[in-house]
């Protein structure tokens, strides 16, 4: 397997994310209870995303899914996403999803990292240039609504950012909402998500890079380095990169360029480091893209990418304890 995305690699991953989005158990529920009687199964509480073991997973191969389909129109898994995506994206199960995150009880559902992958969903869906793309757009345009308002009040409330590896991460989720406030042109929430950005991590110099943690599936200083790239103009990013990380030129901090060893597939936790060799091969393309050709850290930034990316890749379909989910990370490493 190598970096780029393949009409064969492709179809792998629909047929993983069509196999799993609708796939109900085993499954691993968000759920605050508020009464006996919300005691429910999955689809029951999420006509939409009650598959892939998780919510967010669910959205993200739905994000997957949708992506693939409209850069591979005519792959062979084509009708079976138009048809389970037409089957979920109705107007009753997006109004159920809504009703779902408006109980007093939701509160804190999905946030931020849900809540950030379905915007991320919204800003694929909203880049179709079709009657197909629209509708689905449409059909999730309140959920989205409220996902992107939930999201953006809580990001710019948090004076603090997380910096966990992990679901949590601040900077994660402000890098996909920007994605989306850029898709879908919302400007206001833009321009506060990159004032958020600077406020928290402007100020970082010499990151130590302590990590991986050993269930990290993001790595705290990369996303934090991608999250300022969309932040800062060219000019301003690369004064910031050269503070937050000085000796990218020598490769260091090591633990950086090493790609992480995963023990055991089979289980959850320790499989989410098949994700962070995905995630940092994302990261590591993406920050290659901001450096001029003739600039060695280029170069560098791109071996780092193709050994992270080789490390995981041909994994992420080994069990399901990491298949419900790696096939999306795998595909932003592939299509930075």
């Amino acid at each position: 397997m190598h970096g780029a995305l393949t009409a064969d690699l492709a179809s792998q991953f629909a047929r993983i994310a069509l196999s799993n989005v609708t796939r109900e158990f085993p499954n691993k529920l968000d759920h605050v209870l508020a009464a006996a009687a919300e005691a429910k199964a999955p689809r029951a509480l999420h006509p939409i995303f009650y598959g892939a073991f998780d919510w967010h997973s669910c959205v993200h191969g739905y994000w997957l899914l949708a992506r693939l389909v409209r850069r591979f129109p005519e792959m062979p898994e084509a009708p079976a996403i138009r048809r389970t995506i037409d089957e979920h994206f109705s107007a009753a199960n997006a109004k159920a999803e809504l009703d779902y995150l408006k109980r007093p009880e939701s509160r804190g559902f999905e946030r931020p990292y849900g809540l950030a992958w379905l915007l991320k969903l919204a800003a694929e869906l909203a880049r179709h240039n079709n009657a197909t793309g629209r509708r689905w757009f449409e059909a999730l345009a309140a959920l989205t609504h409220e996902c992107a308002t939930r999201l953006r009040d809580y990001l710019i409330a948090a004076k603090y950012p997380v910096r966990a590896g992990v679901h949590g991460n601040s900077a994660f989720a402000v890098i996909l909402a920007m994605d989306y406030a850029d898709a879908c042109g919302d400007d206001a929430m833009l321009k506060a998500l990159q004032q958020k950005s600077c406020a928290w991590f402007g100020d970082d110099a010499d990151c130590p890079a302590w990590e991986p943690d050993g269930e990290d599936f993001l790595s705290p200083a990369l996303t934090e380095a991608l999250c300022m790239a969309g932040a800062l103009a060219d000019a301003e990013f690369d004064g910031w990169l050269a503070r937050f990380l000085p000796r990218l030129s020598a490769r260091e901090p090591a633990s950086l360029f090493r790609p992480a060893a995963v023990s055991d597939r089979t289980d959850g936790k320790i499989v989410h480091l098949d994700g962070l060799n995905l995630s940092r091969a994302w990261c590591w393309r993406s920050l290659a893209g901001s450096f001029d050709a003739a600039d060695p850290r280029r170069q560098i930034a791109e071996e780092a990418a193709a050994a992270h990316l080789a490390a995981s890749l041909p994994h992420v379909a080994d069990d399901y304890a990491g298949s419900h989910w790696l096939a999306s990370f795998a595909l932003l490493a592939l299509e930075t």
